[in-house]
Formats: structure tokens, sequence, C-alpha cells
């Protein structure tokens, strides 16, 4: 009995020595802090006693009532959106402050209470009047529009305070340009009336797609992504990304590129799933020999590759699915080669890295037992049945996610090691609550800048202008797309991430010709890695804390890592066979080998080394090789591949002079 005591303690110390060396590697920085600083949506109120009951019994309501709403609910679509936006603006003001840093327990300004109170019945004035609102036409009264006003203003702070100035700073650009230039009114008070109306009160502004796609689908699988981390989902992917890489060179860096991508796909936050997993793998990087910037790089770019990480991408494959009206199926079948790709640049990078450095593995007594943790599988089934359910077309996607969370809760119970119990399912609707908040106001800020577009005509001046630019050369149109994807996507969570860049910068693409699945994958994967590329990188920058390292030195080293998030989409776009799109077995089988070939040169010249280290011509020809490899073509790809193997075959000849040399 004691041996198997002794047994089971071995196999279950990793996570606990890990986040012990959690806290001794950082110098005793609290985690909570960090996510605090890099992370807006955990920049909350502190609520204690029976305040702190009250709000999460309110927040635990607004998911309840999302979940009936998505299932049952007849009413006006008016209704439902103004009611959603609603209770976004009254839970905006109860959960976040005004600024950073205020912990002053149960604690709320008066001008807050006011901006709450006169935010929410601008909503509930709508919800309440839904028919006579739509009844009138274009006749508004002057306090009809001092009410859209304030409700406009309501969304906006919230927005500040939990998701950050980028994405306001760009829809203040869009709507200046609308009262300035882009409306005929020739009075300024007839340009704003005519610009709230619109977006205040018709479904071409804050009510349109993106507002309407969160309370319909977002929110039920943010509050599912809720349940199933209260399983203790995210525990069993560590402790088998450990069992099954923590062996080998460098292994905890393996680890983590493993575990992150396998929790970002489920979290749908790049930046928490950062500081959650990286608490646990950044100190194990540095123990290992890893410097402290490579280490924080590495947990950054798997976590915002977990984003890009079918079947769930962060809930985006389902959203998608819906956007470009496609299977769901479909989706995950497009999604897996790039997917692979990205992941195998960053593994390549790490492995070279720890054999450039000599590193080693850790210790097998250290690892868990895989075999111990296959019992542990019937934690996947949620997700697994989340994905048969949408892809067989057996449901619709708001049904199968709610039965997925009523499987989650049985799969909690059955778990002993985070047992589910009546508090935890409170906490887990509270949480998803919280975290519809972050995703409804951003929502509501991209319904703004797609609405002032529309409206102003200047949708098709941009797109005719890059259209203009670019001219024949796709490329060109590519390059300044994603320049505005990485803009617009600084800070703003996955699934509303990607409901801004569909309204906004797919467009773009799909008027030069690419076809639509491939554009909508070329916007979400740049609006995706805003989170680790230079300046506002705040993956990156969280990593950094908790490693204690240089943060730009960190976003680039993040950057280069995720070199494939930055060349792929160009790949599929090039060449849509990536994808899956009219194509041939042949075709995919050929671009797949190539594209390996093009990101293996490109990771090894970036890194530096592969069997020994590289010389400054070596390294240049073989990220040429690789760039050409990636380039879709017979040409481009026989000399890519003559350049990357033939500067591989001089670095292994190289190697076994170098050992040669050092016997004699």
């Amino acid at each position: 009995m004691s041996t198997n005591n002794n047994i089971e303690t071995k196999e279950s110390n990793i996570l606990n020595a890990s986040a012990t060396a959690a806290q001794t590697q950082t110098g005793g920085a609290d985690i909570d802090s960090v996510m605090r600083k890099y992370d807006r949506e955990s920049n909350t109120r502190v609520w204690t006693g029976v305040p702190k009951i009250v709000v999460t019994v309110v927040l635990a309501l607004f998911s309840l009532w999302c979940i009936y709403v998505t299932l049952f609910a007849t009413f006006l679509e008016e209704i439902r959106l103004t009611s959603f936006m609603a209770l976004i603006v009254l839970m905006g003001f109860l959960i976040y402050p005004h600024k950073k840093g205020l912990t002053k327990p149960n604690y709320i300004p008066i001008g807050d209470m006011i901006f709450m109170l006169l935010g929410t019945a601008s909503y509930l004035y709508f919800t309440f009047n839904a028919n006579d609102i739509i009844n009138q036409g274009t006749r508004f009264e002057w306090y009809q529009i001092i009410i859209g006003i304030v409700g406009i203003a309501a969304l906006v702070e919230v927005t500040r305070r939990c998701v950050g100035m980028p994405i306001l700073i760009v829809a203040a650009f869009f709507v200046i340009y609308a009262l300035t230039i882009g409306l005929t009114n020739p009075s300024f008070p007839g340009r704003v009336r005519y610009l709230v109306r619109n977006l205040f009160y018709t479904k071409g502004g804050i009510l349109s797609t993106p507002v309407n796609v969160c309370s319909k689908y977002i929110v039920v699988f943010i509050i599912f992504g809720a349940f199933l981390e209260r399983t203790g989902i995210s525990s069993f992917f560590i402790e088998l990304a450990n069992s099954i890489a923590g062996r080998f060179a460098g292994g905890p860096a393996k680890v983590a590129v493993i575990s992150s991508a396998l929790c970002g796909m489920v979290s749908g936050s790049s930046v928490g799933n950062t500081v959650t997993t990286g608490s646990v793998t950044i100190p194990m990087m540095k123990k290992t020999g890893y410097k402290n910037e490579f280490a924080a790089a590495v947990e950054a770019a798997s976590s915002t590759g977990g984003q890009i990480m079918p079947p769930i991408m962060g809930a985006a494959a389902f959203l998608m699915a819906d956007f470009i009206g496609v299977p769901y199926s479909d989706v995950i079948s497009k999604a897996v080669l790039p997917a692979i790709l990205y992941f195998f640049g960053i593994f390549i990078t790490v492995h070279l890295e720890a054999k450039r450095l000599k590193l080693t593995g850790i210790p097998k007594d250290q690892l868990p037992s895989f075999f111990k943790l296959i019992k542990k599988i019937y934690l996947l089934i949620p997700i697994i049945m989340l994905i048969v359910w949408v892809s067989g077309n057996y449901m619709t996607m708001q049904k199968a996610a709610s039965l997925a969370i009523i499987l989650s809760i049985i799969v909690g119970f059955i778990n002993r090691d985070a047992k589910l119990n009546p508090r935890k399912i409170l906490d887990a609707l509270s949480s998803g609550g919280k975290s519809a908040i972050t995703v409804g106001a951003a929502c509501g800020v991209a319904g703004i800048i797609s609405g002032a577009i529309t409206m102003t005509g200047l949708a098709n001046e941009l797109i005719n202008a890059i259209v203009g630019v670019a001219g024949d050369k796709l490329i060109i149109a590519l390059i300044l797309t994603m320049l505005c994807c990485i803009v617009l996507g600084m800070g703003v969570p996955t699934t509303a991430n990607y409901c801004i860049m569909a309204a906004t910068t797919a467009p773009i693409l799909i008027r030069m010709g690419v076809p639509i699945a491939a554009a909508h994958f070329f916007v979400f994967y740049f609006g995706i890695v805003a989170d680790i590329t230079p300046p506002v990188a705040l993956a990156a920058y969280a990593g950094s804390a908790i490693a204690k390292s240089n943060p730009m030195k960190t976003a680039f080293t993040a950057s280069r890592l995720a070199i494939a998030a930055f060349i792929v989409p160009y790949m599929f776009c090039l060449s849509p066979a990536l994808l899956m799109i009219d194509t041939t077995p042949l075709a995919v089988a050929q671009i797949s080998i190539t594209a390996v070939f093009g990101i293996f040169g490109l990771a090894a010249g970036l890194e530096g080394y592969c069997f020994t280290d590289m010389n400054k011509i070596i390294r240049v020809l073989t990220v040429v090789g690789g760039l050409l490899l990636i380039y879709p073509g017979l040409l481009t790809d026989g000399v890519g591949l003559v350049l990357v193997i033939g500067s591989l075959a001089f670095q292994f000849i190289m190697s076994k002079k170098t050992i040669k040399g050092a016997e004699a």
C-alpha cells in the first residue's frame, strides 16, 4: 500500500512542483497581478460578503438567461439584442472599475452608478418600445437621439474598461469621418441624428451581425468553456503533454507547445492562457536551461496558436461556419493543415534550440503515467460530443453547446480530482457571464465600426482604394489587409476578434478574388497574431512578466517562433489547396510536403542552428529556400528544395567534421 502511494505521489508531483517553481522562479510574483496588468478582463472590482454574492448571482442569472433565450425565445430580435446589451452594460459597470488598480472592497463611485443606470435604461427603453420604434421609420424625436447617444457612450465606456483603447480608436476614426466628411447632410445636427439613429436603432449598427452572433452563439460557448475548465481539463492537458513530450530534449518547452495548444483552443484568450499555463510551463523551461525571453515567447506563441487550433479554435470555428455558410465539418477540415504547420514551426524551433543548448528532458520518474492518464479520457466527452452533434448536423450549434454544458457537469461530478459541486456550478455560470461582458462589448463596438463604414460608403471606398493600390497584385492587397487586421485585433478576445475581421477586412480579399473561406481564415489568423506582434503584444508581455524577461525582446522572439502564422495565410490565399479548396489529393499532398520543408527551412534559418551553428550565408540560403518552398509553383519549389536540402546537408557534414576535430 505504501509503495502504491509513493508511485501515485511521483506521478502527481509534476503540477505541484511546477506551481511552486512558478512562485520561486518569478521571485514570488503574484499571477493574479500579472493577469490584472496584461489582461483587462482581470481588472475587476473587489466585491466581498453579501455584495459579492449578489454580483455572482447576477452574473449566473445572466448566463442562464442567455441559454434560455438562445434555445427557447421567440420574441422580436430587437428585443433579444437590446436586452442582451442592457445586461452587458449593467454588468460591465458592476465588474470593471474606471481605471486599473482600484481595489477598495465593495466600492462603486456615484458617477459609475449613474452612468450604469442611464446606459442600461437606454437599451431597456428600446427593449420595451421595440414595436413602436420599428414602426416609426425614420421619424425620431430628439429625446430618442439623446437616449441613443447615452447608450452608445455607455457601451464605449464599458469597452474601454474591459477591452482597451485600440478598438475604440479605430471606432472613433470612422465615427469622426462620418460626422465630418462621410455623410451628405449639410447640417451637423442632421448628421448626428442620422448617425445615432442608424447606429443605435437599426440592425446596421450596434445590433448588427457581431452582437447578433455573440448573443446567439458565442455566449453559450463561453459558458461551456467555463464549465469545461471546472472539470479539470486544463490539468489533464498539461499532464498529458508532460507524459508525451516531457522526457525528450528540452521537454518542458515541448510540453508548453502541446499543453498551450490544447488549453488555448478551449479558453478563447491568448493572454489568459499564457498566464494560466505559463505559470507552470515557463518556470519549468527556465529550470531546464532556456533563456527567459525564449521561455516566455514559447508560451505566448503556443497560447496564441491555440486560438487557431481545431476543432474548437476558441469557439471561432462555429462562428466561421455560420459566417461563410458552410458545414462546421468543412471549417475543421480546412483548419487542420494550417494549424499543423503553425505548431510544426514552433516545435522545430524549440527542438533546435534545445539541441543547440544541449538541454535534456524531465526525468522519467517525475512524469505522469500516460496509461494512468488514459483513465481520465472521459474528460474529453463534452468536446467530442459537441463536435459530433455540430458536424453531423444533428442539432443547432447553440443547442449542441447547451447539451455539452450538461455533459461537462456530469463529467465534473465523475472526476474525483476536480469534483463539481453546487458552488463550482455557480462559479462557472458567473465566470461565463463575466467573460461574456468583454466579448459582448467588443462586438457592439465592432457593430459601430461596420455601421459607420457602411452608411458612409467608406467600405467600398476602402476596398476600391486597396484594390486600386494593389492593381492585379494580390500580394499587395494581402499585405495591406494583414496590417489592418493586426491593428484591429490588438487586445480583442478571439471570438470578438473574428467578428470584427469578418465584418471589416474579409470583404477586401473577397473583392480581389480570394475564395471566401481563404479570406476569412486569412483575416482571422492575422487578427489573432496581434497578441504577439509588437508593439501591442499582450500575450508576449504577460509571458515576460512571469519569466522576468525583456517584454519587447520576448515579443520579437514570439513573432519569430510563430513565423508560420505570418506565412501560412499567404500560402492558402495564393494556393487554396492548403485549405482543401477546389483541389485534388495529389495537390494537397504536394503543397503539404513542400510547406513542411519550407517551414523547417525557415525555422532552422531563423534559429541559426541545425546539426551545428550556421554561418550567415547558410542562414540566408536556408531562409530563402524555405520561403521559395512556401510560395506555390514548380520552379520555386524545385529551387527551394535544393537550397534547403543543400544547406542542411552542408550543416550535417560540418557537424561531423566538428565532432572528428573534437575527438582528435
